[in-house]
């Protein structure tokens, strides 16, 4: 078992240790009352890790609890994986920001745009702007997700099988051609929608790199921060029973409020093994350690132990906001899912942030920086505490409960000097 030690008294990083004890308090409620099956939490200042929570289980049924070394989907937490590999590249001089990504995938030059219609007869246009590569790092390239259910491109998708998953053995090339055959939402640039952009910036790296992108991760990102049990699925003698059981809530409730959570197997199973589609914007299964690590790599500005990955002024350059205006998401954004509030939050290369702490509406720093998972898996930096957040669990959708507000209010308050 990779086990999570903590190696500080939080009282040395200005941490209360007892107002700290209400984070637990917090989450383990949402437990007890039977709206989450289990959950790990991990807080660290300065770098140094000052609380690991654990609570419930990972598969509820079977009474398997959680443990450090459990495995969580971390769907769309694996895109800021996706988007630092991207730079990586970018710092190699492999593109520029500006570049239009049909120079390496031609197949998005000819995308049409949606102006008009219903999903049975759209009405399209030439694109006006191309794709860009900084169109897919910050959502601005009109491509979406079929699960949004919002507009008529999304049914789209769903009739080409594209909703939670991707059509049976296509791989990422395949994929991207799929999509590239359906218009986009909008002109690239005039708008910003949460969608498949950073699965399209994998395929990307697979072309501008020359390996598979489970290929180049492993041997760029992971080998070099020590994640030895981050992978797309699970990998050849891994232990099943390691990996978390997937739940979908369950509403109970005349407003829809979900009051307990269901197993979600059949969703769940894609994950037993390595896909066939390595998902650059949803497909790793990680743990709380190995991610952490990652984490920590961002906080650093781009420093590990053993050398370095990114500049720290490419991080700051992701980190900030890149919405036209300064806008914040609700207002530059669509009205619909994604894994952040939209209010007072801005959005860079792979990662929201907090522009406008007010508006945002929860204690926080300006400048906080963030991304989730579907199933309810999340992680911030605040750069300007200098503290690094994550949380797993593993319930469908990340909107059933408000986590990741709770996970800034009670950390905040928990900081004492």
């Amino acid at each position: 078992m990779t086990a999570l030690q903590v190696d500080t008294d939080p009282a040395e990083v200005g941490f209360d240790p007892a107002r700290l004890a209400r984070l637990d308090r917090r989450l383990a409620r949402w437990v007890d009352d039977g709206r989450l099956p289990g959950h790990l939490v991990t807080v660290a200042r300065h770098g140094r890790l000052v609380h690991v929570g654990r609570y419930g289980h990972r598969d509820v049924e079977r009474g398997l609890p959680v443990e450090d070394d459990t495995r969580w989907r971390i769907y769309s937490m694996t895109k800021p994986v996706t988007s630092v590999a991207a730079m990586m590249l970018y710092e190699e001089g492999a593109f520029e920001l500006s570049d239009p990504i049909a120079r390496w995938l031609p197949e998005f030059g000819e995308t049409r745009v949606y102006v008009a219609g219903s999903a049975q007869k759209p009405v399209t246009a030439p694109q006006t702007e191309p794709i860009r590569v900084w169109h897919l790092l910050t959502h601005m390239s009109g491509l979406t997700y079929g699960f949004h259910h919002a507009h008529p491109v999304d049914a789209l998708y769903r009739a080409a099988g594209h909703e939670w998953g991707t059509p049976a053995g296509a791989d990422s090339a395949e994929v991207c051609r799929q999509w590239a055959a359906i218009p986009l939402v909008f002109q690239p640039g005039s708008e910003w929608n949460y969608g498949v952009s950073t699965d399209v910036l994998g395929r990307l790296v697979e072309v501008l790199s020359g390996s598979p992108l489970d290929e180049f991760f492993e041997q760029r990102i992971f080998a070099p921060l020590g994640m030895r049990d981050t992978s797309f699925g699970l990998r050849e003698g891994d232990d099943v029973e390691s990996l978390a059981r997937l739940y979908t809530a369950v509403p109970g409730t005349p407003d829809g409020a979900a009051t307990g959570f269901a197993p979600l197997d059949a969703m769940g199973a894609a994950a037993h093994r390595k896909p066939a589609f390595l998902s650059g914007g949803g497909g790793l299964v990680s743990t709380a350690g190995d991610y952490l690590r990652f984490v920590e790599l961002l906080r650093r500005g781009g420093a590990y132990d053993g050398g370095r990955l990114l500049g720290p002024r490419t991080i700051a350059h992701m980190t900030r906001n890149h919405l036209p205006g300064d806008a914040d998401l609700e207002t530059f954004g669509r009205p619909l899912f994604a894994e952040t509030p939209l209010r007072g939050v801005g959005f860079g290369l792979g990662f929201s942030m907090v522009i406008d702490p007010t508006r945002y509406g929860v204690v926080a720093s300006a400048g906080d920086y963030s991304w989730g998972g579907a199933a309810s898996t999340a992680f911030y930096v605040d750069p300007v505490e200098d503290v690094t957040v994550s949380f797993y669990t593993q319930l469908l959708p990340s909107s059933t409960l408000p986590i990741r507000n709770h996970l800034r209010q009670l950390v905040n308050q928990a900081l004492v000097d």
